[in-house]
């Protein structure tokens, strides 16, 4: 991963200083696949000994936090890999850091230059083939057992709904511009186990977001589903439905008793946007595409639905 971040950056036409990494055989690759490279063994050093001014933290969920805010502190840039934190209250601290230093702090939203999502933005919001959005259910995953790494633990990762549900929410939240009022959780525990025991992710998990405007999303993550839905995320209209892929989405209208479906190939992903829009905002001013307030928002999302899940009751959103 950081490597891959490394070179979207190059492309983009900034120059990568320094790696902080834990693994020394790890930073060894790093001075291998960029020859020149400052290699520090911790944050602190390379914060103390190199004049890096944009920081990418592309560590577990649980740690984006601490670190971020330690950058920020320092009077760096940041760019964290999605989720941007685990809980609101971890941004809401990150965004004041930020503020206070006077730098810019960012999440790694790459995927909002998808070309399925951008396909539905043109077709749903700008020629509104659908009319107004009733609805909208993201779906995600299938049936089998969770792997052993840091993903399956709940404390690190924050749950099963953090990793592929912060894409699909970023999604949604292109197409439904609208304050959200409450979230409802639902989950279900202990069929699955891992080696975190106890601390392994949900079985499921989904979260119910109304919105105030009057439309609702459902976002569900599974490993218990042996039925997989098609594609990964359903929008309903007033006038019809689409329904949004990996390689193409599909229209689905009606008249009277007549189905039209009409099939569009979803263009290319655009994920080297994300940077340019980077260098471009710290460079000249540009309007930053993937601010910490966007950011906040499937964060606020999840976490109120994981909440709402263990106290068994509907929370409001909180906007600051």
């Amino acid at each position: 991963m950081g490597r891959h971040h490394l070179r979207l950056m190059k492309t983009a036409g900034m120059t990568p200083r320094a790696v902080a990494e834990v693994d020394p055989a790890r930073l060894e690759v790093a001075r291998t696949d960029f020859p020149g490279i400052e290699t520090y063994s911790s944050v602190e050093e390379m914060l103390a000994k190199s004049d890096v001014s944009l920081v990418v933290l592309i560590t577990p969920h649980n740690t984006h936090a601490a670190l971020a805010t330690q950058c920020l502190e320092a009077g760096r840039h940041v760019v964290c890999e999605k989720p941007l934190a685990i809980t609101t209250e971890e941004v809401d601290s990150m965004i004041a850091a930020a503020c206070r230093n006077e730098v810019m702090l960012s999440t790694f939203h790459n995927r909002h230059w998808d070309g399925r999502a951008r396909l539905a933005v043109e077709k749903i919001v700008g020629e509104k083939v659908i009319g107004d959005i009733v609805r909208i259910e993201c779906h995600m995953g299938g049936y089998g057992q969770p792997g052993d790494w840091w993903r399956s633990s709940r404390s690190i990762s924050g749950g099963v709904l953090y990793d592929w549900g912060v894409h699909l929410l970023e999604y949604s939240l292109q197409l439904i511009n609208d304050e959200v009022s409450e979230v409802s959780g639902f989950a279900h525990n202990g069929f699955w186990t891992t080696r975190w025991k106890e601390d392994t992710n949900e079985d499921e998990a989904r979260a119910v977001v109304r919105f105030k405007g009057g439309s609702h999303l459902l976002l569900t993550v599974s490993t218990l589903e042996s039925n997989p839905r098609e594609g990964w995320v359903t929008i309903t209209g007033t006038t019809g439905t689409w329904v949004m892929g990996g390689q193409e989405s599909r229209l689905i209208t009606r008249k009277g008793s007549s189905v039209t479906t009409t099939t569009f190939p979803n263009p290319a992903d655009d994920q080297e946007a994300y940077y340019s829009n980077i260098r471009d905002h710290l460079t000249t001013g540009a309007p930053l595409v993937i601010t910490s307030e966007w950011s906040r928002r499937p964060i606020h999302i999840i976490d109120l639905g994981v909440r709402s899940a263990k106290e068994g009751r509907t929370l409001p959103a909180i906007y600051g």
